[in-house]
């Protein structure tokens, strides 16, 4: 869905040019770094095979090999031996950013809203993804995260204390290090972050069933009685610099 900055690092570590194949996947709240990709040698000149662009990202490029190479964002780990830094949290997304005319009401006499979006989402105007790299608290919603169950990083873990270490997943995902399947570095697993506690939405305007539902209800409805819906893990994010 999102991820929500509670007390961030002053500013985001930039925007930049997100990899092709990975742009309409991210959710937002994954941890990403840089991958280098060939592109062409002239900017703005776009090629087969090779990865495009807003026309500014070509001038910062690296010649490797006699191919020019330049920085794009991924989410795509490998398993072991990950040295790639900096680790950032991505903050764009397909849906919980906006489009560019929001989403479609209607139905019966406008009482339902759809999950149709009228336009395109953030990322598709300029290709980039914001990347936040401080430490600091952050909230990532529990459906970009590691939702293996009993072991990713979900309220139904019963193994998870607050404060306990967190990686991430080939994927990209939130996980705990000691239950989940992190990407390792010299076998040891690669923190990012800590957990701090799992929220709802912590919306109030909308009155959440469990705020105004009864178990003694006068109506007899008894099934509107709800545990909370956590929908949010907060995490002090502080990514290993080494």
């Amino acid at each position: 869905m999102s991820l929500k900055l509670l007390q961030p690092g002053t500013q985001p570590l930039g925007q930049f040019d997100c990899a092709d194949a990975e742009l309409t996947s991210f959710k937002g709240g994954e941890v990403c770094t840089f991958k280098y990709v060939t592109t062409s040698g002239q900017p703005g000149v776009t090629q087969a095979g090779t990865d495009q662009a807003a026309y500014d990202v070509f001038d910062g490029y690296i010649n490797a090999s006699g191919t020019f190479k330049r920085p794009a964002v991924t989410k795509t780990f490998a398993a072991t031996s990950m040295t790639a830094r900096p680790l950032m949290l991505s903050d764009d997304g397909i849906t919980g950013y906006g489009t560019l005319f929001g989403s479609v009401v209607g139905g019966a006499v406008g009482q339902s809203v759809t999950s149709a979006g009228l336009g395109p989402h953030t990322a598709v105007g300029s290709g980039k993804m914001t990347c936040w790299d401080k430490p600091g608290l952050y909230a990532v919603s529990l459906d970009a995260v590691d939702t293996t169950a009993t072991t990713g990083l979900l309220p139904g873990n019963t193994s998870l204390v607050g404060g306990d270490a967190l990686g991430f997943t080939t994927a990209g995902l939130l996980t705990p290090t000691a239950t989940g399947a992190p990407v390792t570095n010299g076998g040891l697993a690669v923190v990012v972050a800590r957990l701090v506690e799992f929220n709802t939405n912590q919306s109030l305007v909308t009155t959440p069933n469990y705020l105004v539902a009864a178990l003694n209800s006068p109506s007899g409805n008894v099934s509107s009685v709800q545990p909370r819906a956590f929908q949010f893990a907060t995490i002090y994010f502080a990514p290993q610099s080494n």
